[in-house]
């Protein structure tokens, strides 16, 4: 995969927004929540580009006192799956998790998308629960951890 990831700047987010109304049905990150993520010191909006073209972000959330990052979200453009960029993107959100010196990462994704779970158990993500009623159509989640391998003051 030759794309480069970088945090996400405010001439990204025309971008952002439809790649995230492109991929998603329900449950939408809006331009504003996007806005307020870029720069943000309590998350990392990273976005890949690929020949001068962002195709695809994650989004991790951190909450003060806390070592467990959230993975929100994360979306590749359609017509660039299975191309690498999902893992890869992953793998940033890991490592600037690692870099806040968090101990795991902890992701919500929906019941039924099996190629979303398949990336994380790959990734090495074990399930650790369910949410009846997650998203906003009533469908359910399944919870993952990884942990990250920091410990304490690493």
């Amino acid at each position: 995969m030759d794309a480069d990831i970088r945090p996400a700047r405010m001439s990204d987010i025309d971008t952002l927004v439809s790649i995230e109304n492109s991929v998603f049905d329900s449950d939408r990150i809006s331009r504003n929540a996007f806005r307020r993520h870029v720069g943000n010191t309590t998350g990392s909006l990273l976005v890949t580009e690929r020949n001068g073209a962002i195709v695809g972000y994650a989004l991790l959330l951190y909450r003060r006192g806390s070592r467990v990052a959230r993975l929100y979200s994360i979306a590749v453009a359609n017509g660039h799956g299975s191309s690498g960029i999902g893992r890869a993107l992953l793998r940033a959100a890991e490592e600037a998790a690692v870099a806040r010196e968090c101990s795991a990462l902890r992701l919500e994704v929906r019941e039924g998308n099996a190629r979303a779970v398949d990336l994380y158990q790959r990734a090495g993500f074990h399930r650790i629960g369910r949410k009846e009623a997650y998203y906003e159509d009533g469908a359910p989640a399944l919870r993952f951890e990884k942990d990250l391998g920091v410990s304490e003051g690493q």
